[in-house]
């Protein structure tokens, strides 16, 4: 299978001017039967750039470094306070792809607008990244509007593509001397039509199928 005709939604920007143009291709994935997902979510993520030990260790690294941080130089996360799963999980949404740009800055770079994925491949945009994190143990989420491709009308960046989705351990008030951890790392290829906006009006979040956590992810790390 040749990637670059199983695509996704797509937005090219030029810098200079701020032109963006808009293309659809096909998801890799698109009219293959689910028994054929593995064998392309192996394909697509080892012609990837990113190195899976490389995810892994800029994963853990980032979060020892919150784990280590102090807040206005006095506060200790994880002693003195201890944020919401929602707040660890922006840290880590803000720390990976800092530590990846510093460590790869020819390759890798934080987003800058909001076409932009979260990390950015810079000799070729369609390999960047999206990052999903979460305290659950199993599953990710995104919002509502995960559900939705974008399109020339409705701009944004595309919900399709390369996602690393972090699972990790919330703080616990009944232990406070318990270090939290990262319980998963995984890699691949999410849609749009994988996340599953809940039914009700009320409801926000928009869950990851099982299907394609299964096959559409490869995991490269988990904790005992």
């Amino acid at each position: 299978m040749n990637f670059k005709q199983h695509s996704y939604f797509h937005v090219t920007i030029d810098y200079k001017t701020m032109e963006r143009n808009y293309f659809i291709m096909k998801s890799p994935y698109e009219e293959q039967p689910i028994e054929a997902w593995v064998d392309i979510t192996k394909e697509i993520v080892n012609e990837h750039p990113l190195d899976f030990d490389v995810i892994t260790s800029v994963v853990l690294e980032a979060w020892e470094r919150i784990l280590d941080t102090k807040i206005g130089g006095e506060l200790e996360i994880g002693k003195d306070v201890f944020p919401s799963p929602q707040i660890m999980g922006n840290y880590l949404h803000e720390l990976i792809p800092a530590l990846l740009s510093r460590k790869y800055p020819e390759k890798w770079r934080k987003e800058i607008i909001k076409e932009d994925k979260d990390v950015v491949y810079i000799p070729d945009t369609d390999y960047s990244v999206e990052i999903k994190t979460s305290s659950n143990a199993y599953n990710v989420f995104g919002n509502r509007s995960y559900g939705q491709e974008n399109s020339k009308n409705n701009s944004g960046k595309s919900k399709s593509g390369y996602y690393i989705t972090v699972n990790f351990e919330k703080f616990n008030n009944s232990k406070p001397d318990y270090k939290p951890k990262i319980k998963k790392i995984r890699f691949g290829w999410i849609d749009h039509t994988d996340w599953k906006a809940q039914k009700s009006a009320t409801g926000q979040a928009a869950p990851l199928s099982k299907e394609a956590r299964e096959n559409k992810l490869i995991l490269l790390y988990e904790s005992k």
